[in-house]
């Protein structure tokens, strides 16, 4: 029997940004789901500086029933920093991250509870099919097979942030430091016995998506920046190529013009050079803009990490003992 065979409360949380249209129906899904499982529970909603009436419905429904708990942002922090505002005031044994779209169905949280309670401290779900597009869909696994072929750590493929952690997970995650959050990356880094649990993820259920394709990069780029140093090795080994090719050119050019050999039937003598010189100066300078251009990722996050400005500001918060205001 395992430790969190006795164990007996869940946390739930949900990150929301303008998910008025969806409230409704995950509270739903969730009673639904929670009420056969053989545990207390909570859920931790945390608004994320939403524009329309999400941190309104929230507070009605924390009023309705007391087991809904509301984490009010000051302003939008992002998704990836909503998830560790809830996780720092989530209390239950084991914790769930899901979004509030119902593309991670609540159901899938019997399989993981069932896991969680065989001895597994981490069990994260594995999308085995997704409604978006071909192209994005592609990007997704690219990006996944990527981020395993070059991370430090073994990330595993196709999972996102839905999950369920030990408490003792959850207490790691939350007191790592780092402003650049990449979850699923953290959540595999901090060790402890894992294992996947296989679901098909559903359309949104209304609504519209609020990771569009340019902060899908922007959490693409930060998860390969966080957890791998490779683009730093390969700017130093592409640029040990770039002088190897150029000595290279340069011996030729000298036995060119020394030796008077005919090139495409013209000798050195014959050719100015002026454009070949302008062809290499720009591109030696590109190589040195691309390099100073991946140091530069590095060194911004670096700057954001020591500035050791607060990750989230907490306008309201609803259910809890901590006063609104708090920053982490």
């Amino acid at each position: 029997m395992s430790e969190a065979a006795g164990r007996s409360s869940l946390s739930i949380i949900i990150p929301c940004f303008n998910e008025e249209e969806v409230l409704a129906p995950l509270r739903a899904r969730l009673l639904e789901t929670l009420e056969r499982l053989d545990l207390s529970w909570e859920v931790v909603c945390v608004d994320d500086g939403s524009s329309d009436r999400t941190l309104e419905l929230l507070s009605n429904l924390h009023h309705q029933d007391e087991r809904f708990k509301v984490v009010g942002l000051s302003r939008n922090f992002g998704h990836q920093a909503a998830i560790a505002a809830g996780l720092r005031y989530a209390t239950g044994d084991a914790v769930t991250i899901m979004d509030a779209d119902l593309q991670d169905p609540p159901e899938v949280l019997t399989d993981c509870i069932q896991r969680w309670r065989e001895g597994y401290d981490v069990i994260f779900a594995i999308r085995q099919s997704r409604p978006e597009g071909v192209l994005k869909r592609a990007a997704y696994k690219s990006f996944y097979r990527v981020l395993k072929a070059i991370a430090d750590i073994e990330v595993p493929l196709d999972s996102g942030d839905f999950c369920l952690m030990d408490r003792r997970v959850a207490d790691v995650l939350r007191e790592m430091p780092e402003r650049n959050i990449f979850m699923r990356g953290m959540r595999a880094w901090s060790g402890f016995r894992q294992i996947g649990v296989a679901y098909r993820r559903d359309p949104r259920i209304a609504g519209r998506t609020k990771y569009p394709a340019h902060k899908l990069f922007h959490l693409a780029f930060d998860g390969i920046i966080s957890f791998s140093t490779l683009p730093l090795r390969l700017a130093t080994w592409f640029g040990l190529l770039v002088v190897l090719l150029c000595f290279v050119a340069v011996g030729l050019v000298v036995i060119w013009r020394i030796f008077g050999l005919e090139f495409m039937g013209h000798t050195a003598k014959d050719i100015p050079g002026w454009a070949a010189g302008i062809v290499s100066v720009l591109f030696l300078g590109g190589v040195q803009l691309l390099i100073l251009g991946v140091m530069g990722e590095y060194l911004g996050r670096i700057y954001g990490e020591v500035k050791l400005r607060p990750r989230w500001v907490v306008r309201t918060a609803l259910g809890f003992c901590r006063k609104p205001g708090q920053v982490e």
